[in-house]
């Protein structure tokens, strides 16, 4: 969510911000646009399409400069408009890029207002950029490390200055913000993705830092005001980050990475004989002796993986898990428990409502944290004690496929551990649980052949509205990630429930235009979920069953079968979201949504 790319060269340096924004992309976005520096002050291109159709009138307006700013918003304060677009100006000398939420904007915009800043936007980013521009007295570096003092809430910013035509000025405090170094030319991002190539080497700012970017270096100011160095590291070559981006035979992302899940699970596993704690950190093994409890903070698609995992967690390791929704947690009041180990998940490793729960359950004493996540280098691996990389490779499509899948690889890992550990996985359980793991790629093969059958249902849900998802046990999450799956690319609404759950309310819902969604493994609750799909046709309701092969489910007059390949036992749940995920996808295909770039959406959510 959202994009910043900020350079300071010799060389006219708008095809490298276009090509940032262009890598940026995947985050989701509803504008873009692109500022320099001229002896007449900062110009500007900007967008409501695609950074295609930006790049186009940045060619056809000859657009060029040395030192720029640019920038692709997914909108908060204000509607997706041009005139929202950024980067935003404040009097035609100074201009703004910004990721994030201004929570005090409006007591800073009567302020600014009475100084006789006049507001031509309705973003929270234009308090800012008057804010900066009233103090600034001829050094920008000073005058953004005094205006960030007064802001609240979570920013990243890039700004220039018509008076210093070579410098660029960053700061950031919950939301990542990276330096480039280049030769002769550096760089500031949201993404080291987004400078790849062109900076060699990269910093990370930490929280509260200031950056300024000349020709000649860098200069990062902490949030005291001391000038600090931040680690320096290689950057990653642009198909470091998750591979080659062609789409090759599939027609869009989503669908690509569907079709990856093999691969990425495979790499994923550990290539050993056990379950270690080593797997997670050095001092793992101490560690996760002492601990009795397992607290999981997530959001969206990792909370569902969440509570998948402590079904795993609390049947496998006998430990008490619970599992919040990160966003809630640090806003309500909770017991803490210092001997708990915290688990946060996320994709990116930059999802503002994660990391701002995991320092929220820090603060109340509880040290011992594990990051499940696909980015090495993202801000929550830094910030947690242990780490399990997922090794999914770069999502680009919206809806999460193989970063749910690997996750929930990561947290079958650590439920089998921490049973090992506690007693209650014994050698020949842990033998029959790594075979499982390692034939799983196989296994998803088998489910991706559905394919065609998959398709052939979607022509169907196409022309619905609203769909219901059932699952037990385990596999409700799943139920879950379905129906949220369905929701966020076909725009049909979709919910799930518990199937023992149908007849406390849902059941009203259940009409003959109803499709009730059911996964249908064959386990311990299979009798029970039997007798919920019977109260849903008997009111009319149409079942579209996902069936593993020994259930005796078959198709008939309102119920209508795809029989999955093979029964998973505990790792079912990993081979019965993907026939939910082609599900979803091929109904948006035939509804003709942006898959890939679904609306109102981000990849990468770093605000609150």
């Amino acid at each position: 969510m959202c994009g910043i790319v900020g350079a300071v060269a010799l060389r006219n340096i708008v095809p490298v911000l276009i090509e940032g924004l262009r890598r940026l992309e995947y985050r989701g976005y509803d504008s873009c646009g692109v500022a320099v520096v001229t002896a007449d002050g900062p110009q500007r291109v900007r967008s409501v399409a695609r950074v295609a159709e930006l790049d186009e009138q940045v060619r056809e307006a000859h657009f060029e400069g040395v030192t720029g700013i640019a920038h692709t918003r997914w909108a908060t304060h204000g509607a997706p408009t041009v005139n929202n677009a950024h980067p935003i100006f404040s009097r035609d000398t100074l201009a703004i890029v910004h990721n994030g939420i201004i929570e005090n904007y409006e007591s800073l915009r009567e302020m600014l207002r009475a100084k006789g800043y006049e507001f031509v936007s309705q973003t929270d980013t234009e308090v800012i950029a008057h804010l900066i521009h009233s103090l600034y007295q001829g050094d920008l570096f000073a005058a953004v490390r005094a205006a960030v003092q007064q802001l609240a809430g979570a920013y990243a910013i890039g700004v220039v200055h018509k008076n210093q035509p070579h410098t660029v000025v960053g700061a950031r405090a919950g939301s990542p913000l990276v330096v480039g170094y280049g030769k002769g030319e550096n760089f500031i991002a949201s993404d080291g993705l987004a400078i790849a190539g062109s900076a060699e080497h990269i910093s990370y700012l930490e929280e509260g830092d200031v950056c300024e970017i000349t020709l000649e270096g860098v200069r990062i100011a902490d949030r005291a005001g001391n000038i600090v160095t931040r680690e320096v590291r290689d950057v990653q070559a642009y198909g470091a980050y998750g591979g080659a981006v062609d789409l090759g035979p599939y027609r869009h992302y989503m669908q690509k990475e569907i079709f990856e899940q093999p691969r990425a699970i495979s790499d994923t596993i550990p290539a050993t004989d056990a379950f270690t704690p080593e797997l997670f950190g050095d001092n793992a093994p101490e560690v996760f002796k002492g601990i009795d409890s397992i607290l999981i903070l997530a959001c969206g698609t990792s909370y569902y993986a969440g509570l998948t995992a402590k079904y795993w967690l609390e049947s496998v390791a006998k430990i008490r898990t619970d599992v919040e929704i990160a966003s809630e947690y640090r806003y309500r009041e909770s017991v803490p428990n210092p001997r708990a180990l915290v688990v946060t998940i996320s994709q990116s490793g930059e999802t503002a409502d994660t990391l701002a729960a995991l320092k929220h359950a820090q603060s109340l004493g509880m040290e011992h944290t594990l990051a499940v996540c696909n980015v090495a280098t993202s801000a929550m691996v830094r910030l947690t004690e242990f780490k399990f990389l997922t090794h999914a490779g770069r999502e680009i499509g919206v809806a999460s496929t193989k970063a749910f899948t690997t996750q929930l690889v990561g947290l079958f890992i650590l439920a089998v551990t921490l049973g090992k550990l506690r007693g209650h996985v014994n050698a020949e359980q842990e033998a029959t649980y790594l075979k499982l793991l390692r034939h799983l790629p196989a296994a998803l093969n088998g489910v991706l052949a559905l394919e065609p059958q998959i398709i052939a249902w979607s022509e169907e849900f196409a022309r619905k509205e609203n769909a219901l998802f059932l699952g037990r046990g385990l596999h409700y999450p799943i139920a879950l990630e379905g129906a949220l799956k369905l929701k966020e690319i076909s725009y049909i609404h979709a919910e799930a429930y518990p199937a023992g759950e149908l007849k406390h309310g849902p059941l009203a819902l259940v009409t003959e235009a109803m499709p009730v969604v059911t996964v249908a493994p064959n386990d311990a609750l299979l009798e029970k979920l039997k007798s919920n799909m019977q109260e849903v046709r008997a009111r009319g309701g149409q079942l579209y069953v996902f069936a593993d092969a020994d259930t005796h489910i078959t198709s008939e007059d309102g119920i209508h079968v795809i029989r999955m390949p093979e029964h998973y036992g505990l790792l079912s749940p990993i081979l019965h979201v993907v026939p939910l995920q082609l599900l979803a996808y091929h109904t948006a295909c035939v509804r003709g949504t942006d898959v890939d770039k679904p609306r109102n959406l981000a990849k990468s959510v770093t605000v609150e």
